[in-house]
């Protein structure tokens, strides 16, 4: 996604209903809001800039947005520049890495003032703290899961409950739906790469890939099972082939469970309303499969943060900005879901008479995985990026035959263990 600003995304509806559109605010303070989103998202954040400016004329806010890889390179060089905007959309994983560059300013001193935290649940607001103190405000909390065709899976006769499924049932129900169908629907697309779930395999197996100080601690041995598993399904013909395996970086309506070559594909909770949206069968909830009798693997995220940088000058009005956010009845009602979980239960409860069928289907599904999930890893140390383009190319090379699972998780360790320590 290109570079999109208020005017560029109120010029995409036309010129001069645009310039109409747009009202006047006699503002003498100023901030900017800059997040990573896509054209749902922004239409609603730019409506919640609206909002926001309707009751507080006084504050002008300049909304930017561009798609996820965009952003985080136009961040940095923003960052080199001290030119930051005052608040920005931040990901749990990068949190740590722009608190230690100073980057961010801590939000305590604003807590009980502008910016009121006294409903918000604990657990969200735990994972914005980066030693003793607030750099980040939850805005919206998932897990991650699986989207069904449950249509599908009723006609195949899968009686598994998806929400405790172990590997082996998983499997079985591929081959279910495979048969049922005649191969013209796979029972899942083939997650060989996914790095989320071969992460929750190793959690199942009682660790992470990261130890607490950041190092890779990740058994090859049991990667490689990770390959050799999806492997004996590609081989029996139950998911999708290597070639929309290898298919890197999909936009959601290439997912399988939206095309209809699939079943089952991965998503995170809160995409799956915008899953429903793209497909005309009703969509399911499922957990990640986990291992018999073992650990599911799945962790309660902050899907997103909104962090106050080191170049915001009006604190105040960054900080009430940011309450408006999570807590404001107009600002709530537009954002909805999108973000994902909203932290602040009274939020929840306004938003539930007015939810859609899939709306009601993620809330229902993040308030069933509570008791099924992990505590939230530490953040990844730097470096994870270029680790997670590792255990794609090299896992590339399982998929396609080029090299056995055994061989390619050897040296995908290594080469991971190398990126980290050169990343320090």
């Amino acid at each position: 996604m290109a570079n999109l600003t208020r005017r560029g995304a109120m010029g995409l509806i036309g010129g001069a209903t645009a310039a109409m559109a747009l009202p006047a605010y006699a503002a003498n303070r100023s901030i900017r809001h800059f997040w990573w989103g896509n054209p749902e998202r922004d239409k609603r954040t730019f409506a919640v800039i609206d909002v926001f400016q309707k009751n507080h004329p006084d504050i002008a806010v300049s909304g930017e947005t561009m798609g996820w890889g965009d952003y985080w390179t136009k961040m940095a060089t923003q960052t080199a520049g001290r030119n930051m905007a005052d608040l920005i959309q931040m990901d749990y994983r990068f949190l740590s890495e722009y608190v230690l560059r100073g980057a961010l300013k801590p939000l305590d001193p604003h807590i009980g003032k502008s910016l009121d935290l006294s409903n918000f649940d604990e657990g969200p607001l735990s994972g914005g703290i980066v030693d003793g103190q607030l750099y980040a405000v939850n805005i919206g909390s998932n897990s991650q899961g699986l989207a069904t065709n449950a249509r599908v899976f009723e006609e195949a006769g899968v009686d598994a409950d998806i929400l405790t499924w172990d590997w082996a049932a998983f499997a079985d129900a591929c081959d279910k739906i495979t048969s049922s169908t005649n191969g013209a629907v796979k029972g899942s697309e083939d997650l060989s790469l996914s790095e989320a779930l071969m992460e929750a395999w190793l959690r199942q197996n009682g660790y992470h890939f990261y130890s607490d100080e950041g190092e890779v601690q990740a058994n090859p041995a049991d990667i490689a099972a990770f390959w050799t598993y999806w492997g004996e399904l590609r081989d029996a013909g139950i998911v999708l082939g290597p070639d929309n395996t290898v298919r890197i970086d999909k936009q959601m309506g290439e997912f399988g469970v939206i095309t209809g070559e699939a079943a089952v594909s991965e998503a995170w909770s809160n995409q799956f309303v915008a899953v429903q949206s793209l497909m005309p069968d009703p969509v399911g909830a499922a957990m990640y499969p986990h291992k018999a009798d073992g650990a599911f693997g799945q962790f309660i995220k902050p899907s997103q943060f909104i962090s106050m940088t080191r170049d915001c000058e009006d604190e105040e009005a960054a900080a009430m900005y940011i309450n408006d956010f999570i807590n404001g009845d107009e600002a709530t009602s537009i954002l909805g879901l999108e973000r994902g979980i909203p932290g602040n239960p009274n939020v929840r409860a306004a938003l539930e008479p007015n939810f859609s069928e899939a709306e009601a289907l993620s809330v229902a599904y993040f308030s069933a995985i509570q008791d099924k999930v992990g505590p939230l890893p530490k953040p990844e140390p730097k470096g994870a990026g270029e680790v997670r383009d590792a255990f794609k190319r090299i896992g590339t090379d399982v998929v396609l035959g080029n090299m056995s699972a055994d061989e390619a998780a050897g040296i995908f360790v290594e080469d991971a263990a190398a990126i980290i320590e050169r990343a320090k």
